[in-house]
């Protein structure tokens, strides 16, 4: 088995690393480490929970040099909440090679994050939030030679490309550029073939390993006793539980209804103050509120490891958000419980995902009824919207 040293880490990255308790790296660390310190640009399909932050932090610092200009690396992150782990996973070794690594993203005043980011070499950062500074020309990204952009196929999705555009204009051209997606189909693919050029090419298990990794139920239940039939899972031994609720109000209401039966609930979602953000999932992660409520947005990128149950109070979209939700638990070689309720009016949608994801056993292990074969692979009809326009899908984060 390989070593972090043997991949090229300096003493002190090693060291900082032993002290968390981090001694061997995981698969994507070993294949992108070794061409990321070679200089080649990288394109990397992993799911999260593989380790990748570490793939792509270890290589940067070793890269970067503390006395020349800064900033000198750039990391685009979906959303905030990302944006602080991904800071937070980088300070230890950074601190250990005399790198300073900063956080910018919307919700919080501009001064500090602006007087940080012009002092640090490394940033993380959201593609609004960064975008607005650099247009107001109070960050220069002109010295920027690392660019990550991490879970592009979440930024794609939030309609991120227009800032991530503008943003990669801004940087050199001569630059290394390490790409990380859970899937490199279709726009993402052309969207990383763009930005990169001859990469080294790294494909780690699909995201459809998450469901193998995780005990998955569907409960049948009437809407008038939903609430009830996720108090009960709530009140059985657990750690922590993230439940999805699918708009956010729905998620305050919940939150509210959960507190009312003794349950230690908070909300999390993109209207809270990024204050009450932050304090929600610091609670959470300490295990004084042991059920956050939240929204598919707000709980893209969440990274905490004692989750041990994802409940879809309101079912996903679709099987590609059913394996992204679940994929919130079972993480680096944990296991998990993934929980669907589902009501009479939801059975053929939710059917549709089990049958994409083989969780049919598990379906109707309930009494749950699955679709008929010629609508198990067809596609979930959209909700028309009024005035023949789609909202937009830009985000302010």
């Amino acid at each position: 088995m390989k070593t972090f040293q043997d991949l090229g880490a300096s003493a002190p990255t090693v060291s900082a690393l032993n002290a968390r308790g981090i001694s061997s790296p995981f698969a994507i660390q070993e294949l992108v480490v070794a061409d990321a310190l070679a200089g080649r640009d990288v394109l990397a399909k992993s799911r999260t929970g593989s380790g990748k932050t570490l793939a792509f932090a270890i290589p940067i610092v070793q890269m970067v040099d503390r006395n020349g200009p800064k900033p000198a690396a750039l990391v685009l992150v979906p959303t905030r909440e990302l944006a602080a782990q991904v800071t937070a996973e980088f300070a230890g070794i950074a601190e250990a090679n005399g790198l300073k690594v900063s956080s910018v993203y919307g919700g919080v005043g501009m001064g500090d994050q602006v007087r940080n980011a012009n002092r640090s070499h490394i940033i993380v950062a959201t593609p609004g939030r960064l975008e607005d500074l650099a247009s107001r020309r109070l960050l220069k990204l002109d010295k920027v030679s690392i660019l990550v952009l991490d879970e592009a196929d979440r930024m794609l999705d939030m309609g991120f490309q227009p800032q991530v555009d503008r943003i990669v204009g801004r940087i050199p051209k001569s630059r290394q550029t390490m790409f990380f997606s859970a899937t490199l189909d279709g726009i993402v693919g052309h969207l990383a073939n763009k930005y990169t050029t001859s990469p080294a090419i790294h494909e780690i298990a699909s995201a459809m390993a998450t469901v193998d990794e995780v005990d998955h139920s569907f409960i049948k239940v009437d809407s008038g006793d939903k609430l009830m039939a996720l108090v009960d899972l709530l009140n059985q031994k657990r750690e922590l539980a993230l439940v999805f609720v699918r708009t956010k109000r729905g998620v305050d209401r919940l939150a509210s209804k959960l507190r009312s039966h003794g349950i230690s609930a908070a909300p999390i979602h993109g209207d809270m103050t990024q204050a009450a953000r932050d304090r929600a999932l610091k609670n959470f992660k300490s295990g004084s509120v042991t059920a956050l409520i939240a929204t598919d947005v707000a709980a893209r990128g969440l990274d905490v490891e004692d989750i041990s149950h994802v409940i879809n109070f309101d079912p996903p979209e679709d099987h590609t958000a059913y394996v992204h939700r679940i994929g919130r638990t079972a993480r680096a070689g944990r296991t998990g419980t993934g929980v669907t309720l589902v009501t009479p009016e939801q059975q053929k949608d939710v059917g549709r995902v089990a049958v994409r994801l083989k969780l049919s056993q598990e379906f109707e292990k309930d009494g749950l009824k699955m679709p008929p074969p010629s609508l198990a692979f067809s596609s979930r009809r959209r909700r028309p919207v009024r005035g023949g326009r789609r909202p937009s899908r830009v985000s302010t984060r």
